[in-house]
């Protein structure tokens, strides 16, 4: 089992996440880092509390690290026109020297989006709009010159250059559970899927839907890596999340990405959880 970590970028500072970072970025046991794509503090957090901007900070911990592999897990695509994303994603490989993890997903929060003016429209046509998104961000990415029509994006002979240096471009990571429409966008789109906070039972049946949506494709469920999130609780120990990571890897989970909390965001709090994690 491999193993990444979370630090959401909210209720905490940059020398905090850079510190954490760094530290992770040292020990071998961390193949990847994350942060997330909000504008405002989420998980019960006061929505006017601080929140470092997703992309930005990622593009700094980028640099100012070497081996772990980066992403945001995961970004908000209606927060952004998919053609300045493709173009952002693939400076971030530039800076990262091809450690970029792309991550992707729908958008949910209508709380930031509303007070920002951002639409968020309904289910149905919001992840019309994603699969469109997901087309036209790897088109952007992969061919020379791309024109694209669909739901919420239109490109006319656009450019993205420099092409990324991952090829054929950095692999995608849809992050959701959605039995229809998500697990269906992975099955088309997604090199890594992500399921949040979930249960080896639930991880399993999920699984399943994944396996049809791919034979309904035409893919090879193996060719997606799976990857879920779990909290790590520093007062329960490391031991808890260690048995916790054990149990989804056990249910097919290949990638455990611990989200740390932001109240242990310091470097003697990685390597504790590194040691407690080696054994899985």
């Amino acid at each position: 089992m491999r193993f990444g970590i979370k630090t959401a970028p909210q209720m905490t500072t940059w020398e905090a996440m850079l510190e954490v970072w760094r530290a992770a970025d040292g020990i071998e046991l961390f193949e990847s880092a994350w942060n997330f794509d909000h504008f405002e503090p989420i998980l019960g957090k006061p929505r006017n509390g601080p929140c470092l901007e997703g992309w930005t900070s990622l593009a700094a911990l980028a640099a100012a690290t070497s081996r772990i592999r980066v992403g945001c897990m995961v970004t908000g695509v209606p927060y952004r026109h998919p053609a300045v994303l493709a173009n952002m994603a693939a400076t971030v490989d530039h800076v990262s020297g091809g450690r970029l993890e792309l991550g992707l997903g729908a958008g949910w929060n209508h709380d930031e989006a509303d007070a920002y003016g951002i639409e968020l429209p309904p289910l149905r046509e919001r992840f019309d709009r994603f699969d469109a998104a997901c087309e036209a961000i790897v088109g952007l990415l992969t061919q020379p010159v791309f024109s694209f029509s669909g739901p919420g994006v239109t490109l006319t002979e656009a450019y993205c250059e420099p092409k990324p240096i991952q090829q054929p471009h950095p692999p995608i990571t849809i992050g959701g559970d959605g039995e229809k429409r998500t697990l269906r966008a992975v099955a088309r789109f997604a090199q890594r899927w992500n399921t949040p906070f979930t249960s080896p039972e639930v991880l399993t049946h999920k699984r399943e839907v994944l396996a049809r949506h791919c034979a309904d494709v035409g893919r090879d469920p193996a060719e997606i890596t799976i990857t879920a999130q779990l909290i790590h609780d520093p007062q329960a120990g490391g031991r808890a999340t260690a048995e916790a990571a054990a149990a989804l890897g056990e249910a097919g989970c290949e990638v455990a990405i611990v989200y740390l909390p932001e109240t242990h965001h310091h470097a003697a709090e990685v390597e504790r959880l590194a040691e407690a994690l080696r054994d899985v």
